[in-house]
């Protein structure tokens, strides 16, 4: 098993344990990693008490139709954006029973790329939902390497993120 692939388990056991001591689920939006995260999630054993479920919104129009992304963000920010990878992880939480969800979007390669938003550009957002309260951590990150390279580290800073998020909110 690859370095990142270990990676990948080691964490997605990790949020699953702290998921399941806080008695959450979580839920996936993802675009450019495909359903990476969701698939990393359920390859652990007993993930069904603690998954929820996972999007996988590659188009603009599947962004608005299953997640409620605006027409207005997709136009003034683009797909792969802050806002709109926001706008993913609060959809996920709307159209599911989550109590944290990661929005993903981002331009894996090896084209789609542009000076402002260049290959291995890739926005992140944990979203937690706990007792009436609405966390959003928001960040983009420039990935090095092939498409493949792009994806799996992405997969892995999603699945990080979601662990950070969890434990800097254990009030909640």
């Amino acid at each position: 098993m690859a370095k990142a692939q270990r990676r990948i388990v080691e964490v997605a056991e990790a949020v699953g344990r702290a998921l399941l001591a806080r008695r959450m689920w979580l839920a996936t939006a993802e675009s450019c990693t495909a359903g990476g995260v969701a698939y990393a999630v359920t390859q652990i054993a007993g993930s069904s008490r603690w998954f929820d479920r996972g999007f996988v919104t590659y188009s603009n129009a599947a962004k608005r139709q299953m997640l409620g992304v605006s027409a207005v963000d997709l136009r003034l920010h683009g797909a792969v954006s802050e806002p709109v990878a926001r706008a993913m992880a609060r959809g996920a939480l709307v159209a599911s029973d989550a109590h944290i969800a990661v929005g993903i979007t981002g331009i894996a390669g090896p084209g789609g790329g542009t000076a402002e938003k260049p290959v291995g550009l890739v926005c992140f957002c944990w979203a937690l939902r706990r007792a009436g309260e609405l966390r959003l951590r928001t960040e983009s990150r420039r990935l090095a390497g092939d498409r493949a390279a792009v994806r799996t580290d992405a997969i892995v800073i999603a699945l990080d993120g979601l662990l950070q998020t969890l434990e800097e909110n254990s009030d909640v």
